[in-house]
């Protein structure tokens, strides 16, 4: 094949990328490679930019944390400690449960003796509480309260339903 071994090209090949040509006579390398020396400037200049970068950023974190001593100098950094050497303070609230076990068991005490027992709700306008049970049976017993019938309403008619854009005050007949 002509234009693919060693030697010269010949001249009658037209190559897609004529940068591909003839290599020059005595040449240690493709001239097409990447030159050595660029790319060494790149990395020193790289790694001379990472340096300086990372003293320059110590620099800065030196310097505020002395800004940062110099504003703290007057103020007391552990105002609850210092207190707490003196008297037994108790944190703001909301605070955490010591036993939550223990205070989840009074809880549900409580709320148990308000529905399943007798009480007063309020003694001047005659409020009882009475356990639930108790007034579900009454409930049973005398009934829910409802509306009386108004014998002038037209009676409903088959089919007939409470319109959506209404809000169920007019009626509308519907397929099913």
């Amino acid at each position: 094949m002509a234009g693919h071994g060693p030697g010269p090209v010949d001249p009658s090949f037209d190559p897609l990328d004529p940068e591909y040509g003839l290599t020059p006579e005595g040449s240690t390398y493709e001239h097409t490679d990447a030159h050595v020396w660029i790319i060494a400037k790149f990395m020193f200049w790289l790694a001379v930019t990472a340096v300086l970068t990372h003293v320059g950023l110590g620099f800065m974190y030196q310097m505020m944390i002395e800004q940062g001593a110099r504003r703290d100098e007057g103020q007391i950094q552990y105002p609850l400690m210092q207190e707490q050497a003196t008297e037994h303070r108790l944190p703001p609230a909301p605070r955490l449960q010591e036993s939550p076990a223990n205070e989840a068991y009074a809880f549900q005490r409580e709320q148990g003796d308000l529905l399943n027992t007798y009480s007063w709700q309020s003694r001047e306008q005659g409020t009882v509480r009475i356990p639930v049970a108790e007034a579900m049976r009454l409930t049973v017993e005398r009934g829910l309260p409802s509306r009386p019938v108004d014998p002038a309403a037209p009676a409903e008619v088959p089919g007939m339903y409470p319109s959506d854009s209404s809000s169920g005050q007019m009626m509308e007949r519907r397929r099913q």
